[in-house]
């Protein structure tokens, strides 16, 4: 007999299945009404405010014809653990469809007062497998660089936190916006790297062009083509309606 518990799990596998389908066959999977949580640090935080990243993917669906609503869930300094305590109340009793998930900067950068890796894993798979089992689906983000040199100690570390968020989204089959790697290409291939602020104001918290970079990244996991990410970088280059 199965219990509601196993059952839960069996539809939450066939769910993330069908949004991993839906990804591949060319579908925005955030439909027109759905809300859409983001949970992480000081760069979510940020990312809410206006020009972050947070509200430029709402305006970047908005623009391909879905009206979504965010519930920010960012806190500066919060790391897994936090994330992990907070997931209930600022995430899952508001009841969205969809979370991202950007978590591991503070884990590495806050040193001593980090979480070692293999606490780290420990909440980041709590974490998903509470959304799930809630029905809310997930998007992992890689965590962004710390200091714009992936040669440095802390993104040396910050590695293998970002190959376990890899190797979890594939066994949970989340959905996944690898925004390191995002980063680490535009920095690499940038001719001025304007002594490091290229994507961020301190080498962490994103710029305008960082928060133009991670909302990319994420409206890809949610499907956009490269014509509806075009459509999203106009909407976000027009200016703002006057106010009457």
């Amino acid at each position: 007999m199965r219990t509601t518990s196993s059952i839960g799990r069996m539809v939450a596998v066939l769910v993330v299945g069908m949004v991993l389908a839906a990804v591949q066959a060319g579908e925005i999977v955030v439909k027109e009404g759905e809300k859409i949580a983001f949970l992480g640090d000081s760069i979510t935080q940020a990312g809410a405010r206006p020009g972050g990243y947070v509200r430029l993917v709402i305006s970047g669906l908005e623009a391909n014809g879905v009206k979504a609503t965010a519930i920010p869930a960012g806190i500066s300094g919060h790391k897994s653990n936090q994330m992990l305590a907070r997931l209930k109340k600022d995430v899952l009793d508001k009841k969205p469809d969809w979370m991202t998930l950007s978590c591991g900067v503070n884990d590495v950068w806050h040193g001593a007062r980090g979480v070692p890796l293999e606490d780290y894993k420990k909440n980041i798979t709590q974490i998903v497998e509470q959304c799930q089992a809630a029905n809310v689906k997930v998007v992992i983000l890689t965590a962004t660089m710390i200091g714009e040199d992936d040669q440095n100690l802390n993104n040396r570390k910050l590695a293998g936190y970002n190959d376990f968020l890899r190797s979890l989204a594939r066994e949970k089959k989340c959905l996944m916006a690898d925004l390191y790697q995002d980063m680490q290409m535009i920095v690499h291939k940038a001719e001025d790297k304007k002594k490091g602020h290229l994507l961020t104001t301190d080498g962490v918290h994103m710029n305008a062009e960082g928060n133009k970079m991670m909302a990319t990244g994420v409206l890809k996991a949610f499907g956009l083509n490269d014509e509806q990410i075009e459509k999203a970088k106009q909407a976000w280059a027009a200016p703002a309606p006057k106010k009457q």
